[in-house]
């Protein structure tokens, strides 16, 4: 299952290997329907890499650091360095392809 972070949290968990990174808030349609696609993502992916999220509303300040100015926004994280970015809905294929890409 994909993991919700805060901004304290956030550095401690890009850190080291491959990291998926979903922007997200509560009232965004198009992240009620990535959720589950992410949940089923996480657990296909095991230790090869992390599914985290990170709520705008609440954590503004990671929002603005990381440019993020519509949501979803996905980013992609390898040992701490954005490697990748998409925005909107994204099925697992190509979200697999990204994760793989950067393994």
């Amino acid at each position: 299952m994909a993991k919700n972070v805060t901004t304290s949290e956030f550095d401690a968990a890009i850190k080291e290997g491959v990291v998926l990174v979903d922007f997200y808030a509560d009232w965004c349609g198009p992240c009620k329907m990535l959720s589950p696609v992410l949940d089923e993502l996480a657990a296909d992916l095991g230790d090869k890499a992390s599914v985290i999220k990170v709520n705008v509303d609440t954590e503004s300040e990671l929002a603005q650091k990381y440019q993020v100015s519509s949501i979803p926004a996905i980013k992609l994280f390898k040992n701490g360095e954005l490697v990748q970015e998409t925005m909107g809905f994204q099925p697992k294929a190509k979200l697999e392809e990204m994760i793989n890409n950067a393994l």
